[in-house]
C-alpha cells in the first residue's frame, strides 16, 4: 500500500499551505503529493491525472476535504465510486473522518459514508455556483459604476502625431517607431487608426 495526498486550489493566487501542512503532518512525502491550481468544476486536471495513474488497488488518498477533491455534485460522487469500488482505493478525508474508507466497510457504515458523502458534495457544488453568482453580480455593478475590466488600454506619446509622420515620410523605421512609442505592431495600427479617426472629426468639426 502507498500513501498519497491531493491538494487543490482555485487558482495560481491562492495558498495551498494548509494543505500541505495537513499532507506533512500525516508524514506523506512531498513525491507523494500531488497539487493542482485549477477549478474543481471538473476533473480535467493535470496532477489530479498522473496521480490517478499511479494508484493501485490498497492504496490510500488523503484530502484535506471534500471540496478539494472537487466541486461538482455528479463527478465528486462518480469519482468517488470509481476509485473506491471500481480501483479498490481508499479515500480519507481529513476534515471528516467519516469519510475514512478504510472504517466502516459493513452495510451500515457504507450507508451513512455515502449520505455524509452526498451532502458534503451538495455543498462544495452550492458553494461555487454561489460565488459565480456574486463574483457575475459584483462584475455587472462594477460595470454600471463604469468599472473597466481586462488591461489598462496604454495611451501613446504625446509626440505621437509627430512621430507618426517621421515614419510615413519614411524618416523613421517602424522599429524604431514601435520602440519610442512603446507599442506592439498590432497596437500601433489600432491606435493610428483611432488617431486619424478622432483627428478627422475635429478638422470636419473646425470646417
Amino acid at each position: 500500500m502507498i500513501t498519497y495526498g491531493y491538494v487543490r486550489v482555485s487558482s495560481i493566487d491562492q495558498n495551498e499551505d494548509r494543505q500541505l501542512h495537513a499532507m506533512n503532518e500525516l508524514g506523506i512525502p512531498q513525491t507523494q503529493i500531488f497539487a493542482d491550481k485549477i477549478s474543481g468544476k471538473d476533473f480535467e486536471r493535470p496532477a489530479y491525472k498522473a496521480l490517478t495513474e499511479k494508484l493501485n488497488p490498497g492504496d490510500l488518498i488523503y484530502i484535506k476535504s471534500i471540496d478539494r477533491l472537487g466541486r461538482n455534485y455528479v463527478e465528486i460522487q462518480n469519482q468517488w465510486r470509481v476509485l473506491t469500488k471500481e480501483r479498490g482505493i481508499d479515500i480519507s478525508v481529513i476534515d471528516m473522518p467519516i469519510l475514512d474508507t478504510r472504517n466502516g466497510k459493513d452495510l451500515m457504515g457504507t450507508f451513512l459514508s455515502d449520505i455524509v458523502l452526498q451532502v458534503l458534495s451538495f455543498v462544495a457544488q452550492n458553494e461555487r455556483e454561489t460565488t459565480r453568482k456574486r463574483q457575475a453580480e459584483g462584475i455587472a455593478a462594477a460595470k454600471a459604476r463604469g468599472v473597466r475590466f481586462g488591461r489598462p488600454i496604454k495611451k501613446p506619446p504625446e509626440n505621437f502625431d509627430a512621430l507618426v509622420k517621421l515614419w510615413e515620410r519614411g524618416k523613421l523605421h517602424i522599429q524604431e517607431l514601435l520602440a519610442q512609442i512603446g507599442l506592439k505592431e498590432a497596437t500601433f495600427y489600432r491606435r493610428l487608426r483611432e488617431h486619424r479617426l478622432v483627428s478627422n472629426k475635429q478638422h470636419t468639426i473646425k470646417m
